[in-house]
Parts: C-alpha cells; sequence; structure tokens
C-alpha cells in the first residue's frame, strides 16, 4: 500500500471552494493513495503573516505544525499556503528553536498538488477527460515562491479532449493578494480586469490555476463583466472522467 497523505484543504477551499478538496482526494485515491483529512486542521497563518501580525500567525502556525507533526505527506491545493508553510514558517520561529526545529522536519512532507503528482506519485496521465479549451493562470506564489509552472501545464497535456492556449501574459498577478485586495481595491480591481482582457485573447471556456484565491478573484472579475467563462481548479479538471 502507498504512504499515506493528509490534506490540507486551505480556508478559500474550505469556505469557498470544497469541490476543490474533494476533486484532489479523488485524484489521490484513484492513484492508491489512502488520504486522511486532520479535523483540527484551521488556517497556515498566512492573513495575519502578510498584514504584519506575526505572532498572531505564529499562534496559527504552531497549531498547524501540531496537527500535521505525524503525517508523512501533506499535500495541498495551493502554491500559496504550501510557501507559506514552507518558506515562511522558519521566520516566524526564528526564535524559538523546538518550534523552528519542527518547522524545519515538516517542511520537506509539505507538496503543492501538482507537485505531488508529478514528483513523488510520479504520474503525470491521470486518467481525465475534459472537453473543451482552456487558458491557465500561473499564480504569484506558486510561480516565485515554488517556481510551479511546467508541471501543471504537463499535467493538462494528458488530459483527452484538452486544449490548452496560454494567455499573454500568463505570469502576470491577477490581483488578489489575500489582504492586498482587501486594502487596495481599486488597484486590484484594475489588476483583475487586464488579467480579463489577457484571458479573452485566447477564446478559451475556462480559467485554470492551482490557487483557488485566483480563482476566486478571477471568477468574480468575470461575474461582473457578466462573460461566459468558467474558473476551474486544476485538481477539478484532474478528476473529470
Amino acid at each position: 500500500m502507498k504512504t499515506r497523505v493528509s490534506l490540507f484543504v486551505t480556508c478559500i477551499v474550505d469556505q469557498v471552494s470544497p469541490q476543490v478538496g474533494i476533486a484532489m482526494t479523488q485524484v489521490l485515491e484513484r492513484l492508491g493513495y489512502p488520504v486522511d483529512f486532520p479535523a483540527a486542521q484551521t488556517c497556515c497563518g498566512q492573513p495575519a503573516f502578510n498584514s504584519g501580525y506575526p505572532e498572531e500567525a505564529g499562534i496559527v502556525a504552531r497549531h498547524f505544525l501540531n496537527t500535521f507533526r505525524d503525517s508523512e505527506y501533506i499535500v495541498v491545493p495551493s502554491g500559496s499556503c504550501a510557501s507559506m508553510i514552507v518558506h515562511h514558517y522558519t521566520d516566524i520561529f526564528a526564535n524559538d528553536p523546538k518550534m523552528l526545529d519542527l518547522a524545519r522536519r515538516i517542511a520537506p512532507r509539505v507538496w503543492e498538488f501538482s507537485r505531488f503528482l508529478i514528483e513523488v506519485a510520479g504520474v503525470e496521465d491521470v486518467g481525465a477527460r475534459f472537453d473543451g479549451v482552456v487558458t491557465y493562470h500561473d499564480s504569484c506564489h506558486s510561480l516565485r515562491e515554488m517556481h510551479i509552472k511546467e508541471g501543471p501545464r504537463r499535467l493538462l497535456a494528458k488530459v483527452q479532449g484538452l486544449t490548452l492556449r496560454e494567455m499573454e501574459p500568463a505570469e502576470e498577478c491577477c490581483g488578489f493578494g489575500g489582504t492586498f485586495s482587501v486594502k487596495f481595491p481599486e488597484v486590484s480591481g484594475s489588476m483583475a480586469r487586464t488579467k480579463i482582457d489577457s484571458i479573452l485573447k485566447t477564446e478559451a471556456g475556462t480559467v485554470v490555476s492551482v490557487d483557488s484565491s485566483c480563482l476566486m478573484q478571477i471568477q468574480g472579475a468575470i461575474d461582473r463583466a457578466r462573460l461566459p467563462i468558467r474558473t476551474m481548479h486544476l485538481a477539478e479538471v484532474l478528476a473529470g472522467r
């Protein structure tokens, strides 16, 4: 039997897009991985950390580490949250040797979903089918902190019936940025509209990404513009048969 996988579904998935967590579970189980969901999980602490409250973020981060301390693999449907855990817990616990050691031991077990499929499960074709044209959005933290770029595209290339059309520029921010969109709504909205213009040029009917927070931002702009375009997390596409 393959090693058990623990899911960390993130706040956005838990509260806004639970279907993403379900789809991720379906794909992992299809590949033969036993999946568990630690019920005590909450947040990774990123909103507080990015807003300048490291002590408050530390409370949440400490809870995460204690909740997942015995997990062998921790799979996350978000490059943003995965990056927070892997790269920034060491900043939060720099003066707490015990928690710093735990953060360093857990970090290698944390995997963004698409990277887990390719680098741990060793698969690109998960037997998915999706009929339609899609375009892919590179979320900022996934791309710039986790260096996730080609992996999702390789997975999409193996989906039967799917045509991928790249937007230009695919790497431009959607304007969400967590609390950035709340503090600077005018700038955030303008960035989202620019992203929509790039999407429209591809004539794709679906926008795919590995971060539900970005997809929420993009879908909001799409809905306000009353456009016939939908957003889907990569896991949802790969769960399709």
